[in-house]
């Protein structure tokens, strides 16, 4: 059979076909080459993202409908020409509904970040009313009322609205909709990791059906009894994921001296699979510092060394400033009545005092309301073989030395309150790592010194990640992650977790 490449170049010469001979040549190309068709499985896939898409244009059309609607009436009611001030919003409900998808708000929303999706909806919304605000400087376009009303009121509904479908899409996972089914794909140590890290989390967006193993042949692989199917081999993942019905895989590593693994693999997945994600254990600790720019055709990966001082961190300090004085007052409102519970509990002072370390080692005196008995540092030393901690944490679920008042004072944080006043005086941030004993910071290494890189915090990552519950490494592990890429947006989103997990206490005792 002809070569594609002889077609080509015959046809491209004009020479060694006859008026029946290239007919024939291209008619045998026809039956080679032909583009790859979806699956069912593709198809399945694509066709709930397109429903969940719908779903969001629809109400990302009514809240923007209701904004401007709103604007109109109030205008309106001013005295305004209804004919033109009706004109005018619909000409910018078009334009934030056409900017809504052409900022790319939508795509992806079902697998991309929370905070990825309510920036792009802040962009969009943001282009929108800086453009009327142009058109109102350039032409004289009445758009005051539209920046006073539409803006605040229907980016905060977008957002809203956003919310609640997330929250929709969270109730259909726990029914096993609206997932991705995933096969991990790489050496036996990568693989074991993603599913380490996926699974703990709830990260159920991807539901691991399947592993393929490059280095070693395992019946089974997972961490804690958790068992998921490993298949195939590194020539056949392709025949793999369609066998097991799987829309995404994800390359944790590539066989060595395979450079052209991932690319050969995507091309085998045309058509099987919606996307291929490749993990890398750097991301865990440089995520939002990596960034992909590709110079000259060659694909480069960009990290941006972290820095610890800086008008960052200066915004950082003005944010916790404003939500410690925010929350001083009515924590002093409450603390005469939980002064009284504690003394009528127990004997002792309503505060405890301890040493912890903070910023670059430094040592403060941490202020919580007393949940022990006074003597409780005196019986730690008798208690350290039942200690139940992760590494150098001392924890008991059913610690003696609590009272009866302390257990519900740290089942719901109210404990912590008082440690506002370290936030104020600069000693601790709302939101960081944990703040060390002088005991544990002994035991650190190379690595896990570097929590003390920033200022510790009432509530972190460790916290609204299960607390107590976490492996020692686990922990570590996160409160690295937040002191290489904090940000004051990831602050108030851990703010607004610990409010849930509050409500919903887990790993608290």
């Amino acid at each position: 059979m002809t070569s594609v490449e002889e077609v080509l170049e015959l046809t491209r010469s004009g020479t060694g076909f006859g008026t029946v001979t290239a007919p024939r040549a291209l008619r045998a190309v026809n039956d080679t080459v032909v583009a790859p068709r979806a699956t069912s499985t593709l198809e399945h896939r694509r066709r709930w993202e397109r429903h969940y898409r719908m779903r969001l244009r629809l109400s990302d059309a009514g809240v923007v409908a209701f904004a401007i609607a709103l604007t109109v009436g109030i205008q309106a009611s001013a005295g305004a020409a209804l004919l033109d001030t009706a004109g005018h919003g619909a000409l910018l409900c078009v334009l934030w509904y056409a900017l809504l998808s052409g900022t790319r708000a939508r795509d992806g929303v079902p697998f991309r970040s929370t905070a990825s999706e309510f920036r792009a909806v802040a962009h969009a919304t943001g282009f929108t009313f800086g453009i009327a605000a142009v058109a109102d400087v350039l032409i004289g376009w009445d758009a005051q009322q539209a920046l006073l009303v539409a803006l605040p009121i229907g980016l905060l509904a977008l957002i809203a609205t956003r919310w609640g479908w997330r929250r929709w899409l969270t109730a259909q996972r726990e029914q096993g909709r609206y997932v991705s089914r995933t096969l991990v794909v790489g050496n036996y140590d990568d693989v074991d990791y993603v599913l380490r890290t996926l699974r703990p989390h709830g990260t159920s967006e991807y539901t691991v059906v399947g592993a393929t193993v490059l280095d070693r042949s395992v019946p089974n692989l997972g961490p804690h009894g958790l068992r998921v199917p490993v298949l195939g081999s590194m020539h056949d993942v392709a025949d793999t994921a369609a066998e097991l019905g799987a829309d995404t895989i994800i390359v944790a590593s590539h066989p060595a001296g395979e450079p052209d693994f991932v690319k050969h693999l995507s091309w085998q997945l045309e058509g099987t699979a919606a996307e291929l994600v490749l993990s890398n254990r750097l991301i865990d600790v440089a995520g939002p510092r990596l960034s992909f720019a590709p110079v000259d055709g060659l694909p480069l990966i960009h990290v941006q060394i972290p820095t610890y001082s800086g008008g960052r961190h200066l915004l950082k300090r003005a944010l916790d400033i404003i939500v410690a004085a925010c929350a001083l007052v009515p924590i002093a409102l409450v603390t005469p009545l939980i002064a009284l519970i504690i003394k009528l509990d127990s004997r002792g002072p309503v505060f405890f005092l301890q040493e912890r370390v903070g910023r670059d080692g430094q040592l403060f005196r941490m202020i919580k309301f007393r949940s022990m008995r006074p003597d409780a540092e005196r019986q730690l030393v008798a208690l350290t073989a039942q200690n139940e901690g992760a590494g150098l944490l001392f924890k008991m679920k059913d610690d003696p030395r609590v009272t009866r008042v302390g257990r519900v004072l740290r089942r719901l944080s109210l404990d912590e309150l008082p440690q506002f006043w370290n936030v104020l005086m600069g000693e601790m941030s709302v939101v960081g790592p944990r703040p060390p004993l002088p005991r544990e910071v002994t035991g650190y290494d190379g690595s896990v010194s570097r929590r003390l890189y920033v200022k510790p915090g009432i509530t972190g990552l460790w916290q609204v990640s299960g607390r107590s519950d976490l492996s020692w490494d686990e922990s570590v592990r996160l409160d690295l992650r937040y002191v290489e890429n904090w940000s004051v947006m990831n602050d108030l989103q851990i703010m607004w977790r610990t409010a849930r997990v509050m409500v919903r206490p887990a790993g608290a005792y």
